[in-house]
């Protein structure tokens, strides 16, 4: 209570007030060494007061977390790859029995092709549903795993691979149980040309090939029931060696496999997709065959195995395997003709194509969630991108470059770095995020952070649930100054 505020007597509605926010300040911030530290993110007694006692419960609803698969505590800054080397990181799935769990298990499991994708997520991204929620967290969890199972120490002698079997990479990498099992690693080839002196240098300078990603099968009849289906997740990492840093600037566009053209049909002329991440997806080695081969021999595999019973493919990725992911799924979708749904979950992800190549996906049926942070400057590359409002365009129609004058746009279009963002966009903001790092370009694009923004994430309107409260005090006193 501030000595602003005249003293009185305290009825029982304030104690209870009180009990609510320390209940609250004991949920939102467990490891606070600081009772009173955090008490610009709430309202005290006072201020309460002024507030009709339906909306005041309303309010508190709000701002109470929901149980979800993932919490972070929300004062610290954290390294994606360092995520569960601290137990207070660490992430405990829900229990099949428990009540969260079980409420929701048949909601998905009636429901999943909706929260595949199969309606666009209408209805399901603004408010943020609780359920997809937690399936985006979910799949973000299978990125985390492919990050700690990397070797990133250059001097150690499996640098560029996994340090874990197959077998074990999701146990291993402290995610929990999760009734899915690896089925197949997966590796990336570099396709740049080097000068031979650079393989006089150190080794992983030159690394041309590495691990990537994985393959998962759910397998537990618990975990099948509760999503409706068995579900297949290819999960990749992000950018890490020299080589694969190099492919990332290679921006141009250019045209997709002759292999992928003629499945898909003749009108996939003019589908482009930028060069670095297609090199990435198709080149090969003499001792490596190229990551689309191990998809498209693990996949065939997964169909007759499982073809006769409802499947689902989601493919998910942070940063380079976002784009991976976009790539990886349209492959599927064009080579396979009878592939069950397949579902892009992407976090921080460059664009990857241009026009043709969206409306190819869009045609084939993928469905891809763009889990997308507005402070993040990764999402905003490579090239430029034309107009979204233009759904169909012609060879002749002159592309809206956004944000370039117009005796500019002519040599931009002709150049190949005019690209389209894809699917749906689920649109999130560090800044909107009490707790969060506001600086650096690094910290916004961590996978770290986008989880953690996923968690909190409410509505446009309330973009974060620790900002619920003053965004109903405000909207309560705009009305009251309206009378």
């Amino acid at each position: 209570m501030t000595d602003d505020v005249p003293k009185r007597s305290q009825s029982k509605g304030d104690v209870v007030t009180r009990k609510l926010k320390s209940s609250r300040r004991c949920r939102e911030f467990p490891h606070s060494t600081h009772a009173g530290c955090h008490d610009k993110e709430t309202w005290d007694v006072a201020t309460m007061r002024h507030i009709p006692q339906n909306m005041r419960i309303a309010a508190i609803a709000v701002t109470i977390p929901k149980l979800t698969h993932y919490t972070i505590p929300s004062s610290t800054i954290i390294n994606p790859l360092k995520l569960n080397e601290n137990s207070e990181f660490s992430w405990t799935p829900l229990k099949h029995d428990s009540v969260l769990t079980h409420s929701n298990s048949g909601k998905l499991a009636k429901h999943w092709m909706e929260y595949q994708g199969i309606n666009n997520w209408e209805g399901l991204l603004d408010p943020l549903d609780d359920v997809l929620r937690s399936e985006i967290l979910k799949y973000g969890r299978f990125v985390e795993a492919a990050y700690q199972s990397f070797d990133f120490d250059p001097s150690s002698p499996t640098y560029a691979t996994s340090k874990f079997h197959k077998n074990s990479i999701l146990t291993r990498s402290c995610i929990g149980e999760t009734g899915y099992k690896p089925t197949k690693h997966l590796r990336a080839t570099c396709g740049i040309q080097l000068p031979g002196w650079v393989d006089r240098g150190p080794s992983w300078v030159s690394t041309r090939s590495s691990w990537i990603g994985y393959v998962a099968v759910c397998q537990d009849k618990e975990e099948i029931a509760r999503l409706g289906r068995r579900d297949v997740v290819i999960a990749f990492r992000g950018t890490a060696t020299c080589l694969e840093w190099l492919e990332n600037l290679r921006a141009t566009l250019t045209c997709l496999p002759d292999d992928v053209v003629n499945v898909v049909g003749p009108e996939n002329g003019g589908a482009m997709v930028e060069s670095g991440f297609l090199s990435l997806y198709t080149s090969d080695s003499d001792t490596c065959r190229s990551l689309q081969h191990m998809v498209r021999e693990e996949i065939g595999t997964v169909l007759q195995t499982y073809g006769d019973e409802p499947l689902s493919f989601t493919i998910t990725g942070h940063s380079l395997g976002a784009a991976l992911a976009t790539l990886v799924a349209y492959d599927i979708n064009s080579t396979f003709s009878d592939a069950p749904m397949v579902t892009v979950i992407s976090f921080g992800g460059p664009r990857v194509g241009n026009q043709n190549f969206r409306c190819q996906l869009e045609k084939s049926g993928t469905k891809i969630l763009r889990i997308v942070n507005s402070d993040d400057l990764i999402t905003k590359v490579p090239g430029f991108v034309i107009d979204n409002d233009d759904a169909e365009m012609t060879s002749n129609q002159a592309l809206n470059v956004v944000g370039l004058p117009r005796w500019v746009r002519k040599r931009v279009e002709d150049a190949p770095l005019v690209y389209a963002d894809v699917g749906q966009e689920l649109r999130l903001s560090s800044k909107e995020c009490p707790y969060l790092c506001k600086e650096g370009v690094v910290s916004c694009h961590e996978l770290s952070t986008y989880l953690h923004l996923v968690n909190g994430f409410v509505s446009s309107n309330c973009p974060f649930r620790a900002t619920a409260m003053r965004v109903l005090y405000k909207h309560h006193r705009q009305k009251l100054g309206s009378y």
